[in-house]
């Protein structure tokens, strides 16, 4: 009997042989895509179905890929020829919401914006915002440790989660964490779970920190610079103010260029990059206003609202960017991050790597953060030689400014080669020894992360 025999015996019609799904489950949003098909998609509709999946594949030896949206920007969750695909996107319950604790207790399935939407009815919301918030789920959120606009002051998802249940490799269930805000027994595996990316076990379920809804107003101000050293000046300046906004995104002059040309906007002045600010809370007015005092005095050219409409207009310029990098062409979607100071920098560095290699490299940037979104723009479906030959001098020079290698998006296929130059030998082999721990038989997303692990 076969593995995929055997599946569909024991787990019947939520196994899925079908051309079009497996052709799917081969790639994500990064542009990458495996060699060939996986065996099957299995739909989990719950926790023992993912266990009696890991049982089968335990047994035969059989490797998985765990897959959520299949929205990733790594190649993290790309199946390809004699994989298992374990899909968790049919998990989407909330188990649980405790206002009074302030957390939830969600399956991994669960779309990021949709879980946001049912605890607003409880004047809870949970803080992580990537940009994909639409479409992500809390899983995939989980499992790539992912960020977005709100990180500069409400933090990443590895702030915002209290536990998660993983299922291991053999199919045993784990329950990670705590529920109480404060918790130091034993080793934090939980920290070691975020951003494993399918690596250490299958995320089947997290209790979530919660916020209250803020109170108060929200202020957008809009900072145009003559160039993106300019505004990537502007920003390190209102964060050496002291001011702590909630969104404070950069854009370069061909990332704003594109993103106008999309929306059908007038086009921004040659060369201009933009900074978009928000500021929330009972002193978003008075915040906003001493940020755009220190905008002007480095030269910017500043627009300040408090009309939550007119602020959701401005601020939809920044979300629109990667439906604009798309118009341009295939779009190789990066992720590093530096200091804050060295941001300025950073951009110094891409306008070099653009010119030594002839390519062109819009970049907007979590300015809050230090993190950049460098878009490496060509023709075809491959990425072509010259592109990555620019993307390992961009990686090179983001560690060099004490950065790393990303920010939110994961390592996946795409970034695997660069892992031991950051981390330093003895790093990356503790970390492989780690995985062989959880996973003896090297079965979970084997090639993600660690190329050889």
């Amino acid at each position: 009997m076969t593995v995929v025999e055997r599946l569909a015996r024991e787990l019947g019609d939520i196994v899925d042989t079908s051309a079009s799904v497996l052709d799917e489950a081969r790639a994500d949003r990064s542009g990458h895509r495996s060699p060939g098909a996986p065996l099957a998609v299995v739909h989990a509709r719950s926790v023992e179905d993912v266990q009696q999946v890991m049982r089968i594949a335990s047994t035969t030896g059989t490797p998985v890929v765990v897959r959520g949206a299949g929205t990733g920007l790594a190649g993290a969750a790309n199946a390809g020829p004699g994989e298992i695909v374990l899909s968790t996107a049919r998990m989407t319950r909330v188990l649980e919401v405790r206002p009074d604790d302030l957390l939830a207790v969600v399956e991994p399935g669960i779309l990021n914006a949709e879980l946001n939407a049912q605890l607003g009815r409880h004047g809870l919301w949970w803080p992580p915002d990537p940009a994909s918030r639409e479409i992500s789920t809390v899983g995939g959120n989980i499992a790539t440790g992912a960020g977005g606009l709100l990180c500069a002051k409400y933090g990443v998802v590895r702030d915002a989660v209290l536990g998660v249940d993983i299922v291991l490799a053999d199919g045993r269930l784990l329950r990670l964490g705590h529920r109480t805000v404060k918790g130091v027994t034993g080793l934090d595996l939980t920290s070691l779970v975020i951003g494993s990316e399918g690596r250490l076990g299958v995320i089947v379920g997290a209790t979530l920190k919660l916020r209250r809804l803020t109170e108060g107003a929200v202020c957008t101000i809009v900072a145009s610079f003559p160039t993106v050293r300019d505004a990537a000046a502007g920003s390190a300046a209102v964060t050496a103010a002291g001011v702590q906004p909630a969104i404070m995104e950069l854009m370069d002059a061909p990332s704003l260029a594109a993103v106008h040309a999309l929306l059908a906007m007038p086009a921004p002045v040659a060369g201009a990059a933009q900074l978009t600010i928000q500021t929330d809370g009972p002193a978003a007015r008075e915040e906003a206003d001493r940020i755009a005092e220190v905008l002007r005095a480095g030269g910017g050219d500043v627009v300040l609202s408090d009309d939550p409409a007119e602020g959701e207009r401005l601020l939809a310029v920044r979300r629109a960017m990667h439906a604009a990098m798309a118009t341009l062409g295939t779009t190789l979607i990066e992720d590093v991050a530096v200091p804050r100071s060295q941001m300025a920098a950073m951009f110094d560095e891409i306008s070099r790597i653009e010119r030594e290699f002839g390519v062109s490299i819009p970049t907007v940037a979590h300015a809050g953060d230090g993190n950049l979104h460098p878009n490496f723009v060509f023709e075809g479906e491959t990425v072509p030689p010259h592109i990555w030959a620019a993307a390992d001098e961009l990686f090179r020079a983001a560690i060099r400014l004490g950065g790393t290698l990303t920010g939110e998006h994961g390592v996946g296929t795409l970034k695997s080669r660069w892992l031991a130059d950051e981390l330093g030998d003895d790093q990356w082999e503790i970390q492989r020894q780690i995985v062989r721990v959880f996973d003896p038989q090297g079965i979970l997303n084997p090639g993600k992360v660690f190329s050889h692990a």
